[in-house]
């Protein structure tokens, strides 16, 4: 993958996203008041022993160090502009609020109404948040999945709801790509005719804009589809270029990561793995034994950092 020069995360931060990347996968200073206070919650915190990983000359070293223990389900995090991180609790709808010190606080409660694999799921913060201030999460309500948008402690403003439910394949992640449109992952929510129809949320990569709606060179007119073909999807990372890729969780045989690309169909259900380009589907870069591993969120590091 194209590499650059990255600017070099903070160990603190770069701790936090090695641990809670973990965590899912298992399953500049600025002042001024978010909206209602947080209340301190009842979570461990604070430094453990730095690890590294192989003594191979040629490895390299990684060091983990925990900031917080007893959270629930935590799914995904993003991180505000003062380096303390919004973390999600899929089961619990609480969104906490992590210092770099691992003090842990309750910003509020969001209404999720999900089972199994839903609840609470995506977190985002505006690349503009020091002038707006929104903040952007993805949950399952009793009748969809979908986007909303708040500011923190404030009533969540919906901007994308009709993404299909279920208690399994739900997707969920958000995040902002370098061109500042908001991408949404999706999961065929059971249903595998979802990811092939263009006219259904489900089984996609959605683009839109912050305020959610339709951007003008989306690759299908008035739509947010910005890729299909997909069974789960849980996993969005840039590089350096701008690229975007995507892990993908398989059924029974290969799960995979995609190169994505604007209007492309990437062949579920009728392909799981590589294979299908002779059928007119975009094969994974690489895939792996569904019994390996189950992806969940992606980062692409650089150098041991995170492109910025």
């Amino acid at each position: 993958m194209p590499a650059s020069s990255p600017t070099v995360a903070s160990f603190g931060r770069t701790a936090l996203v090695v641990l809670l990347v973990l965590l899912c996968a298992a399953c500049g200073q600025e002042s001024g008041n978010d909206g209602d206070e947080p209340k301190p919650i009842d979570a461990g915190g604070g430094k453990g022993e730095n690890t590294a990983g192989s003594e191979e000359p040629s490895a390299r070293r990684v060091e983990v160090s925990t900031l917080a223990t007893n959270l629930e389900v935590p799914w995904s995090f993003a991180f505000l502009p003062d380096g303390d991180a919004l973390v999600t609790e899929r089961d619990s709808g609480m969104l906490l609020r992590v210092s770099p010190t691992g003090e842990v606080r309750e910003v509020q409660t969001l209404p999720e109404g999900g089972e199994g694999e839903g609840g609470l799921l995506g977190i985002a913060v505006s690349p503009d948040y020091k002038e707006d201030r929104y903040v952007y999460a993805y949950y399952t309500t009793e009748r969809d999945n979908r986007v909303v948008r708040f500011r923190l402690g404030g009533r969540p403003e919906p901007i994308l709801t009709g993404i299909p439910v279920n208690s399994f394949h739900d997707g969920g992640r958000l995040k902002f790509g370098p061109d500042g449109m908001l991408y949404v992952t999706t999961g065929d929510a059971g249903d595998s005719e979802n990811s092939q129809d263009r006219g259904s949320l489900g089984g996609k990569i959605l683009r839109i804009e912050p305020d959610g709606s339709v951007p003008s060179d989306n690759p299908f007119p008035n739509n947010p589809v910005y890729s299909y073909g997909h069974r789960n999807v849980e996993g969005l990372a840039w590089d350096a270029e701008g690229q975007l890729y995507a892990s993908e969780f398989g059924q029974n045989t290969w799960d995979e990561v995609n190169r994505i690309e604007a209007g492309e169909n990437y062949g579920w259900p009728e392909v799981e793995g590589k294979g299908g380009e002779d059928e007119g589907y975009v094969d994974p870069i690489t895939v792996w034994p569904t019994s390996a591993a189950s992806p969940s969120g992606a980062e692409i590091m650089v150098d041991g950092a995170i492109p910025q």
